[in-house]
Formats: structure tokens, sequence, C-alpha cells
């Protein structure tokens, strides 16, 4: 085989169409758009539109809110830190943070912080320093001789 061989298989490409070339071509004069009328000029965009009828993002309640000050973290199961250690990306001496779950591979980007849950269980005595972590993580960390250092709340005024 060499570079001048390669080519598409045989219907992989379409000729485009061209509209407006003639009555013959079967798509002259209108170019497949119909008669008159907004959609057959350029520069429609009629999405959501029912045609007077009140539309349906309008026709149902609002509901809910989005809280814009709430905190995006990532979650990290006490099973993934113990494969991490298994698979020797996790240093069990150093302290395990979200910029070394993320240098190990363990998680993608840190957000706001890291939070660990309690699926699976940790053997190895590891000292957390995270953003948060379950009541049930905290117990199997400390069964298992670490411990978990987690931020002051601020002091609500």
């Amino acid at each position: 085989m060499k570079l001048n061989d390669l080519r598409d298989k045989d219907g992989a490409t379409h000729s485009k169409k061209r509209l407006g070339r003639g009555i013959g071509s079967g798509s002259g004069k209108t170019a497949g758009r119909g008669v008159k009328g907004q959609k057959a000029r350029s520069g429609v965009a009629v999405n959501g539109f029912e045609g007077g009828q009140m539309p349906l993002y309008r026709r149902l309640p609002k509901r809910g809110f989005n809280n814009i000050f709430a905190k995006s973290f990532v979650v990290v199961s006490l099973a993934r830190i113990q494969a991490a250690l298994d698979a020797k990306k996790l240093d069990a001496k150093a302290t395990v943070t979200a910029d070394a779950l993320v240098a190990a591979g363990v998680i993608r980007r840190v957000k706001d912080g890291v939070r660990i849950l309690s699926d699976g269980d940790i053997k190895a005595k590891l000292a957390f320093d995270v953003a948060g972590a379950s009541k049930a993580a905290i117990e199997k960390i400390e069964k298992a001789g670490g411990s978990v250092k987690l931020p002051e709340k601020a002091a609500a005024e």
C-alpha cells in the first residue's frame, strides 16, 4: 500500500446538493425551502415557537432554584485511595492532599475541594488534609490508625 493508493470507501462521501441550479436539478427555484413564509427566508431561528400557542416551557411551573454559593466537591471513595496505594501511586508516609490525589491520577481536577466517602476499606495508616469527609469515612480512617484534618468552619456572624 502506498500513500497515493489511500482513498475513502465507496459511498463514504456524498457530494453536496447544488441548490437553486435550474428546474431540471430537482432542487431549483425555491431550493427545497417550499414557498414564501418566514422559514423560506434566511436567518430563521424559531426554536420553541409553537405557532402562537403558549409554548411548553411557559406552560410548565417554575420549580427549584440554583444556589450560586454551592460548593462542588470531587468525591473520592476509600476503596479508590486504597487501590492507588496498592498500585504505589500514593505515598503512604506523606499527607494525602487534593494535589497528591491529582498527581496520583486518582482525581482529574480539584474543583472546590475533595470529599472522602466510606465506600470500601482502608488498610494503611494515612493522614488526610481534605475539604470534607463523611462520618463513616473518618471512623474507618481512624480505626486504621490514620487521621483526618478538615478546614475549620468560619464562625457565623
